[in-house]
């Protein structure tokens, strides 16, 4: 039978207030005990067992309970619980269905979630090495605030200057005992050394400078603060590598912050072995959404060496870098995914000594030299847009033998592709347009595969084979160069069949100066 409100006003109250049917006591308290224990275990404590007593089964509410549980305005009670931490809030929620859902309201979370995590944004980490940012209002979950609140809740803190205040006020921070908060990102990994915790760092708001950050463990260390969190979480080193990934750091993941190695002595060449990020044997740690920068004018800002190296890189900005970005080198390996990389001193990405990396949708631009160089290495690349590189946007030479599908080499401000002394590779379906030289240029016993490609709109030639260069040239789509289609100088040797070639503004194909005639095959 619902409880009717009596009195002057009864009928005009100024709240929609809920009803619900009085039960007796033991029913109430067993159905909140209930419910207590999922939403209380998530936050690391386990609900005790409610008493019900014979006595008072069959009494109903007292009228003080009464007015608390049914009468009071939403309003109010959501006051009340804004003074609640997640624990007692968690507690709240078990009492009766009124509760449960005025203690499940986003608002109060997202209060909650701000404090401690500082984001502006839920992040969401349903597994283990993953990641991301959600629109609270595009979230499937009604409440993401608190979901993610589950999700990142026994991590570990580094916020500097804090852990002391939390440490001497636990009556203020009551029910938050299991978390930590450490000084130094050193402090927090010596932690995860102790066991003190299961590997989970968040590091908070702030610039943190010249720590020894040496990863042999499968740690999560995620950059926590408002807004572009990666440009609020700034990691940097003057003297040793930023990071340094070791054996036993399998599957250690380091995301959302910047990266900096800025040396007082920008040409020391003893920084030759200092990195922004150094990744090591036999270790294949997740970078995922972090500035990477480096104002040395000797070393790469990443380094991924030697045999078992092999990281996967995603949504990294790898830029404005005085010497290398990327270096993949002796056997190393990897997935390097939707990075942008620009404007680095030498090359973009440089790969050699047997390296062979999977990179995929990668932006690689306005490098002040070639975007990718590759040097005696197999390799993999797919659907990256490499433009307005200084030089070839990409560059092939001594044995190197990369496969390069669907790729968009443009408006380079000299070639396109340019594979010497030696080099080979499989370029296939790629879009190779308006660039201020050759699309293509092959010299020096160079001997790729130019196979499908639609090569266009090139302010000089379209494929140009000079200097004892070979080559198979198949298939392609030539077209709208300034100069011939293909041209065949000094002693080069190509197989060139089934091409289109049309619409240049010279010739289709020029050949001169030679001893050995090419293969042509018109089609």
């Amino acid at each position: 039978m619902a409880i009717e409100e009596s009195g002057p006003g009864a009928q005009n109250s100024p709240y929609q207030l809920r009803r619900k049917t009085l039960l007796p006591k033991r029913t109430a308290a067993a159905s909140a005990a209930g419910a207590s224990t999922s939403s209380t275990e998530a936050f690391g404590h386990r609900a005790k067992r409610a008493r019900v007593s014979g006595k008072s089964q069959d009494l109903p509410a007292a009228p003080a309970e009464q007015y608390l549980q049914q009468k009071l305005p939403d309003e109010v009670v959501l006051k009340i619980f804004s003074y609640l931490l997640e624990q007692d809030l968690c507690q709240a929620a078990c009492v009766c269905k009124r509760f449960s859902q005025l203690a499940n309201d986003p608002i109060l979370w997202k209060r909650l979630y701000m404090e401690v995590f500082e984001y502006t944004r839920p992040m969401m980490h349903p597994e283990p090495g993953r990641f991301y940012q959600i629109s609270p209002e595009e979230h499937e979950h009604p409440n993401p605030w608190k979901e993610s609140f589950q999700q990142l809740y026994k991590g570990a803190h580094v916020k500097p200057g804090f852990a002391e205040h939390f440490y001497s006020n636990p009556g203020r921070y009551k029910g938050r005992e299991n978390m930590l908060y450490y000084d130094t990102i050193e402090d927090a990994l010596g932690g995860v050394q102790e066991a003190h915790f299961d590997g989970l760092i968040f590091v908070h708001s702030g610039i943190y400078t010249d720590e020894w950050i040496y990863i042999e463990s499968p740690i999560t260390m995620i950059g926590a603060a408002p807004g572009k969190v990666a440009d609020k979480v700034v990691i940097e080193n003057t003297r040793d590598s930023t990071f340094v990934f070791m054996e036993g750091s399998e599957d250690a993941y380091v995301g959302y912050m910047t990266i900096r190695f800025n040396p007082d002595d920008k040409s020391a060449q003893h920084h030759n072995a200092h990195h922004c990020l150094e990744i090591t044997v036999n270790c294949s740690p997740n970078i995922d959404h972090c500035i990477i920068r480096s104002t040395c004018t000797v070393g790469s800002a990443v380094c991924v060496s030697g045999q078992g190296a092999c990281p996967t890189i995603k949504h990294c900005n790898i830029s404005d870098c005085e010497n290398v970005g990327l270096y993949i080198t002796d056997h190393a390996q990897g997935i390097y995914e939707d990075n942008e990389i620009s404007n680095n001193a030498l090359a973009g990405i440089w790969v050699k000594n047997h390296g062979n990396p999977i990179i995929r949708r990668n932006h690689i631009h306005h490098g002040r030299d070639v975007g990718v160089c590759a040097l005696v290495f197999q390799g993999y690349f797919e659907n990256c847009n490499i433009h307005r590189n200084r030089i070839a946007g990409f560059e092939v030479k001594a044995y190197a033998n990369p496969t390069v599908v669907r790729c968009e080499i443009h408006h380079g401000q000299t070639g396109g592709i340019y594979v010497h002394e030696k080099g080979r590779g499989q370029f296939i379906e790629n879009k190779i347009y308006a660039n201020n030289f050759a699309g293509v240029w092959i010299t020096s016993n160079s001997d790729p595969t130019i196979r499908a490609n639609a090569i266009f709109n090139g302010n000089q030639g379209g494929v140009y084979i000079f200097g004892d260069g070979r080559g198979l040239i198949e298939s392609n789509d030539i077209y709208g160069n300034a100069l011939a289609g293909i041209q065949i100088r000094t002693n080069s040797c190509p197989i060139v069949r089934h091409n289109k070639i049309h619409d240049g503004q010279h010739g289709g194909i020029y050949v001169v100066s030679l001893d050995i005639p090419p293969v042509i095959t018109l089609g």
